[in-house]
């Protein structure tokens, strides 16, 4: 003990309540003075109270023996935490985040809700806005890119398929990053990796490529939904969460709006883009592509002046930073009201036992990409950490019911989605094929054809010494037809076949009719010359412009509904609200029975769209609600990564039985709803709990 290194010497001359501290090292003991006479004690003392009586050594900088020995008692447990046992620490942490927990409830009622937390409240909801985009982009733009990168049906699937399992991955490792890195910093990560990757994708010309692109723009907006409820619901007050969360998810509506609207006034003008030369093509659903990204791009530029979350940062253990931050929102929200003059009354705030340990390599120690591997390993094994936590005995159960929960609703909403443009396709297709005109052994000869044929079928006609220039073909058949001494040039075709045909002495210049189109069919002394190259965008849909208006008003359905939640979150509480709304939805399904016509297929979508939309939002408060704050984003990123999960699974079964039946989507969607919402009535409420 005698030699003492020279930091523990600095630490004992500290200055301390007005007194100098000194080594308690044998040289003095205060309490060591020889007796004094009676005399001369109550001399020194009369006329004083022992309360007013000051110690003599205080002048010489010499600590009363009262301090020293309280102050023992002060380091004593935290020289002793490294010998302590793990289990104990944690329980002690777990002391402190409950204590935080009620305190940091009354500093944000003291801070108020005011124009802070409203100004995050649209910063948060570009965010949101983004995540409802991306959903709507590729269904949008596949009618067009299909035939610009001349994509087959399984192409088309995987493409439709791949941004759900990118936001799957993106939810899990973004949200469980969130609960380490900062809520702000990983929103800014996945916000920055969605807009660099979308915007790139409008550029790319190859599938697979654009593939690659899609799929790590979803990773990036798979983050987003975790870490913006997480980060919110933290500047919120116990009676203000459920209802403007539930505020905040009217963003996710309005991204589908957005995408609806764009893609309705930008994708048919086929003209909005440029080419160069034969190879590169730049169209307007490109440009459609381009657009979707502007509110990815304002949220993240907004983020930038926002502050982190001061409750991820008092978990932590950085106390300064929070309360400097809960400083300004105290004083923002005063000015704006009116109050400049409020004090922010709050000086301690208090932070949980600091149990994790983080390897760090000094910079002296390995190469810099060692360091970097440990830094990231170590980040990622925490992440795991956390992921098996929300599976121990106490979060275990409710995990479990909130999984069939969240996937549930997504089997049957995401796949319906899919689902009702499908049917409602199906009975364009069955009408405009009732309308097909049929010519029966027809004979043209010398004439010259330059104006588009559409929705034919020609059998056993001859067509001799005929030329067909400039002209389109659109849903036409010819079968057991013969062509001779024809001429074709510069024919654009959609759906059109040859089926047993005799081609004799024809020539095809600069046409798209390629070698598949030709079925059966005999060709003597034919030429091809010239083929057009790529694929190209033929025609107009008139279809699409009524698979715009059904996003559109299945998008707008669930205001109502939005409204109604947020009124009533608070209120009715969010059990209620989860199960109530996923019951109806379940009726809502049966009424589908009856949707024979695309009217009512569109009315069905509406008001399933307006009934399921209140258990989603109280899908998202609960699933805040149940987690502690070091885990909360870890949590739903896994529910909502499973949620992405059953959206595949959805789109997959849901699509196979369009034209085929209707009876199986429907008896599984509304089981799978009301299985679901059962469930959900066993959830605790949380309406009256503060934020762990």
């Amino acid at each position: 003990d005698g030699y003492r290194n020279t930091n523990q010497v600095s630490d004992d001359y500290r200055y301390q309540d007005g007194n100098y501290d000194t080594p308690n090292d044998g040289y003095y003991r205060g309490g060591d003075e020889p007796a004094q006479d009676e005399d001369a004690q109550s001399d020194v003392t009369e006329g004083h109270d022992e309360d007013d009586e000051v110690y003599e050594g205080e002048y010489q900088g010499i600590p009363h023996p009262d301090d020293i020995k309280e102050k023992q008692k002060k380091r004593a447990p935290a020289v002793d935490d490294e010998y302590r046992d793990r289990a104990d620490l944690m329980a002690e942490r777990m002391e402190d985040e409950e204590q935080l927990a009620h305190q940091y409830e009354n500093i944000i009622e003291e801070c108020g809700h005011g124009r802070f937390q409203w100004t995050l409240f649209f910063v948060l909801g570009l965010a949101l806005m983004a995540d409802g985009v991306e959903v709507f982009v590729v269904g949008f733009v596949l009618p067009s890119a299909e035939k610009d990168m001349c994509l087959s049906s399984s192409n088309k699937g995987m493409l439709g398929l791949i941004v759900y399992l990118g936001m799957m991955v993106g939810a899990v490792l973004l949200g469980g990053l969130a609960d380490k890195l900062g809520r702000r910093q990983c929103l800014i990560i996945s916000l920055a990796i969605n807009a660099a990757f979308a915007f790139l994708s409008s550029f790319v010309q190859g599938y697979g490529f654009f593939l690659f692109c899609r799929l790590i723009s979803g990773l990036g907006i798979g983050g987003t939904l975790p870490i913006v409820f997480a980060y919110f619901s933290e500047f919120l007050s116990r009676e203000k969460r459920g209802e403007h969360l539930s505020w905040l998810c009217m963003f996710w509506m309005i991204g589908g709006i957005y995408a609806s609207a764009m893609a309705w006034s930008i994708i048919p003008h086929y003209g909005w883009g440029f080419s160069m030369g034969t190879k590169y093509h730049f169209h307007s659903w490109r440009v459609f592509v381009l657009v979707c990204a502007l509110p990815c791009i304002a949220s993240l530029v907004a983020l930038k002046f926002m502050p982190e979350s001061p409750r991820f940062l008092l978990e932590i253990g950085k106390h300064d930073e929070a309360w400097m931050i809960l400083k300004q929102v105290h004083d923002t929200n005063m000015r704006a009201k009116g109050e400049p003059e409020r004090v922010f009354t709050v000086s301690y705030i208090k932070t949980p036992k600091q149990v994790d340990e983080f390897i760090e390599i000094q910079s002296s120690t390995g190469t810099w990409y060692q360091r970097w591997l440990v830094r990231i390993t170590t980040t990622l094994k925490q992440v795991w950490d956390n992921v098996l936590y929300c599976l121990t005995a106490q979060y275990r159960m409710n995990t479990l019911m909130l999984a069939v929960v969240w996937f549930t609703m997504a089997l049957s909403y995401y796949g319906l989605i899919v689902w009702f443009p499908d049917m409602i396709r199906y009975f364009q297709d069955e009408a405009y094929e009732s309308r097909v005109k049929i010519f029966d052994e027809e004979e043209v000869s010398h004439f010259t054809f330059n104006f588009t044929l559409e929705n034919q079928i020609h059998r056993n006609g001859e067509y001799r010494n005929d030329k067909f220039i400039g002209m389109k073909f659109k849903e036409v058949r010819f079968e057991d037809s013969l062509f001779e001494d024809c001429y074709f040039e510069d024919v654009r075709s959609s759906e059109t076949f040859f089926e047993n045909c005799t081609i004799i002495s024809t020539v095809f210049y600069n046409t798209d009719l390629y070698e598949h189109k030709f079925i059966n069919c005999r060709l003597i002394n034919s030429t091809f010359m010239k083929e057009k190259e790529g694929c190209h965008i033929d025609f107009e849909e008139d279809n699409d412009f009524l698979i715009y208006l059904v996003s559109f008003l299945g998008s707008l359905s669930v205001l109502p509904g939005n409204i109604i939640s947020a009124l009533l979150m608070d209120k009715i509480g969010r059990i209620k609200m989860i199960g109530g709304s996923m019951l109806i939805s379940a009726v809502c399904c049966f009424f589908l029975f009856f949707g024979n016509s695309e009217s009512a297929m569109i009315g069905w979508q509406c008001l399933f769209c307006g009934a399921s939309i209140a258990a989603w939002n109280a899908l998202d408060v609960i699933t805040v609600e149940l987690y502690p704050t070091d885990k909360r984003a870890t949590a739903f990123g896994i529910l909502n990564g499973l949620c992405k999960f059953g959206a595949i699974l959805g789109n997959s079964i849901f699509s196979s039985f369009v034209g085929i039946t209707k009876v199986v989507p429907i008896l599984l969607a509304s089981s799978a709803l009301v299985g679901g919402g059962l469930l959900a009535l066993r959830l605790p409420e949380t309406r009256e709990q503060v934020l762990m």
